[in-house]
């Protein structure tokens, strides 16, 4: 189980600041859609340069335009881009199409994705899935919940996001069973940045040892 490490609303210098703190702990960094909205693919490019041996995912949220800013990011260093998954069919296609191109990965964010949608999206057998509960579902309506049903993309690589804490790894690895955590506030907004994403890489290493046991 890797731990990506999402960076939002901080200035790029800050960003890298904060990711060598934790770097050690972290397997995965996430350029934010806010860093990216904010300073450009610069911002992208900044952090594979700081961090080369790291996988840098662009959260650019593509929805329409997908052959040009999936090049952008790619050329720009990201590893991983992602997608709408209530994007038409055919930007998706575009998406994998790119990334199989660059030799790189393409994550569809479940956002607000409907039953039909997520049964389309099946055929997307390379593509990492992301089951995600928005920023505003968090800070507005203070939900948190992944819900405890198992994902609809169990047996395909699958990404959880969205106010994930230490409290609710439990019930996330029960429930999703995420090959990737992406982690925010928990780690960035924590009074020690390193000790929190250190405990989280504990409780992982801890997870995946009573599974093998």
């Amino acid at each position: 189980m890797k731990i990506q490490l999402a960076l939002d609303r901080m200035e790029i210098a800050e960003a890298i600041e904060l990711t060598r703190k934790v770097e050690d702990s972290i397997d995965w960094i996430e350029v934010g859609t806010s860093l990216i909205k904010e300073f450009g693919v610069v911002s992208i490019k900044e952090m594979k340069q700081a961090f080369p041996n790291k996988q840098i995912v662009a959260d650019i949220k593509t929805i329409d335009n997908a052959r040009y800013e999936f090049e952008l990011c790619f050329d720009a260093g990201a590893d991983v881009a992602t997608v709408m998954g209530v994007s038409p069919l055919v930007t998706i296609d575009t998406c994998m199409e790119v990334a199989h191109r660059y030799q790189k990965k393409v994550m569809i964010d479940l956002l607000n994705t409907s039953d039909q949608q997520k049964r389309e999206l099946r055929k997307y057998k390379d593509a990492i899935f992301c089951e995600h509960v928005s920023k505003d579902q968090q800070e507005e309506l203070g939900s948190q919940n992944h819900g405890t049903k198992p994902s609809n993309f169990s047996e395909f690589q699958v990404a959880a996001a969205g106010g994930i804490t230490l409290d609710s790894m439990e019930d996330l690895v029960r429930s999703l069973n995420p090959a990737v955590v992406i982690i925010g506030s928990a780690i960035t907004k924590a009074d020690n940045p390193s000790a929190s994403a250190a405990q989280f890489k504990q409780l992982i290493l801890q997870t995946e040892g009573n599974r093998t046991c």
